[in-house]
């Protein structure tokens, strides 16, 4: 057989080769064992060379004829086989859009946020006003303002975040500088002071910064709401009896107080507030330690030294001072067993409440 013929029947084969190729990786597989370097037409074409002069450009030219009718053959086959592949991709893919849709929780505020406006409207309720002030406080207003000694264990470095000092002149007793973030927000009620005369009712909601180690009892970074009162003729009789109607209206009105005498450098006399446990109605049980009680806030009447720094004058005016924190109240109200719950952002846990 001469290798007209030859071409003629790899013609013949190839395009039955090219034709039966169900898919693109098949019909690749064909390009190169019929077009391919060491493929059927290049190992006919390297023969072209034995043949003489008279025979050479017949072959020449069934040969161009023959990749020629093969290239068109594969072109035309990948056009095809591409558009069943793209047809088979979009049936694959296809969004039916008469299914519903996946239902998605509705959003809702956070717990720390709902117990924070909860607080706040109560105190709304009494006439208080919000006040607010910068998270980046002075010493002056966080300590020195609110009655802190120097030596005070609040202003070590251990305790509260100071700012680096990059001037190169630390703050004397410091080490670091006079620039911290605030450890309570009742740095609020001086600054309110110095601004606003007496009467003064006002709530201090925001958060605040302490050097703890996460536990269930303890963040780093928390929220609080302290409240201040400052007018003629207020006595402790009066403190009592705004954070008793406080605490029945966010526990409930079968709730009882207690107040414990503490020890706070703002306030003289200062006291702890217990409300009566809420999972044993005040018998004992393990929610609060067999006592009866759990502890929601500390309070007491404003020290006439904190007045003095804001020229108050304590003969006139006398006045409350209470703060409590937003994790805690959250946590003995709906029992949540461990702060970093609030805060781990485990949606699991959020959507309970």
């Amino acid at each position: 057989m001469g290798i007209i013929e030859d071409l003629e029947a790899l013609r013949a084969e190839g395009l039955a080769a090219v034709g039966a190729a169900g898919d693109l990786p098949a019909l690749g597989a064909a390009r190169v064992a019929y077009l391919g370097k060491k493929g059927s037409l290049t190992g006919i074409l390297r023969g072209l060379g034995a043949l003489s002069a008279e025979e050479r450009p017949a072959a020449g030219q069934a040969s161009n004829a023959v990749r020629v009718a093969l290239e068109e053959a594969i072109a035309a086959r990948e056009t095809a086989l591409s558009a069943v592949e793209l047809d088979r991709k979009v049936a694959a893919e296809a969004v039916d859009v008469t299914l519903p849709g996946r239902r998605r929780a509705p959003g809702h505020c956070h717990l720390i946020d709902r117990i924070t406006d909860e607080i706040v409207e109560i105190f709304l309720g009494l006439g208080y006003r919000v006040a607010e002030g910068p998270e980046v406080e002075l010493d002056y207003y966080n300590f020195t303002a609110l009655n802190h000694a120097p030596e005070h264990p609040a202003r070590a470095a251990t305790d509260t975040f100071y700012a680096r000092d990059l001037s190169g002149e630390a703050y004397e007793g410091i080490g670091l500088s006079d620039v911290l973030l605030r450890t309570h927000t009742s740095p609020v009620q001086v600054r309110h002071l110095e601004k606003c005369p007496p009467p003064v009712y006002i709530i201090a909601p925001g958060r605040v910064y302490r050097r703890d180690i996460a536990d269930p009892s303890h963040l780093p970074q928390f929220h609080q709401v302290e409240g201040l009162v400052v007018d003629e003729g207020i006595t402790f009789g009066d403190l009592k009896g705004t954070l008793d109607h406080f605490c029945k209206a966010m526990f409930g009105e079968e709730r009882r107080t207690r107040f414990r005498p503490h020890y706070f450098p703002f306030t003289e006399p200062s006291a702890e507030v217990d409300v009566s446990c809420g999972i044993c109605g005040g018998a004992g049980c393990r929610f609060c330690k067999n006592s009866g009680w759990l502890e929601i806030l500390g309070c007491g009447m404003v020290d006439p030294n904190v007045f003095g720094y804001v020229d108050i004058d304590t003969e006139r005016y006398t006045g409350f001072a209470f703060g409590m924190g937003v994790e805690r109240i959250a946590a003995l109200k709906y029992g949540v067993p461990d702060l970093r719950m609030l805060v781990e952002g485990d949606m699991r846990f959020l959507r309970q409440f």
